[in-house]
C-alpha cells in the first residue's frame, strides 16, 4: 500500500505478549495501552529499539523483539521529538487516549525485523 503522504519510519521493542496483541490486528495497529502504561513510545532509530529489545524484554519477558512501521510525517508533528537520554536516544511520546487516532496513520504494515531470546 503507497501513501500520497511523506513518512516517517518508527521502531517500537515489544515483548512477546504486544507482538501477539499487533499480530492479532492484522500486523495493522497498536493494541490499547494498559491502566499502568500512559504514553506509548516509539523510537526514532533501530539501534536504539535493538537495545531495548535485547536487553530489557528478553531479561523481562524472555524474548524481545524489534518492530518498524511507517507513520504519515505530518501527522507525528503534533509529538515533539523527546530525548529520553543520550543523544541517539530518542522517542515520541503518544498518551494512550490518542493511540486509536495514532493507528489510523499508519501507513501499511507493522513489520517485526529482529527477534532476540
Amino acid at each position: 500500500m503507497t501513501s500520497r503522504h511523506a513518512t516517517t519510519t518508527l521502531w517500537r521493542p515489544v515483548g512477546p505478549k504486544e507482538l501477539d496483541l499487533v499480530r492479532e490486528l492484522n500486523w495493522r495497529a497498536w493494541p490499547p495501552r494498559l491502566p499502568e502504561q500512559p504514553i506509548f513510545y516509539p523510537v526514532l532509530n533501530e539501534d536504539y529499539a535493538i537495545r531495548i529489545a535485547r536487553d530489557w524484554n528478553v531479561k523481562h519477558d524472555g524474548a524481545g523483539f524489534v518492530t518498524r512501521f511507517e507513520v504519515e510525517s505530518e501527522f507525528l508533528h503534533r509529538y515533539p521529538v523527546q530525548q529520553a537520554g543520550g543523544r541517539t536516544i530518542l522517542e515520541l511520546w503518544v498518551p494512550a487516549e490518542e493511540l486509536d487516532d495514532f493507528n489510523s496513520h499508519i501507513v501499511g504494515e507493522i513489520r517485526l525485523v529482529h527477534e532476540f531470546r
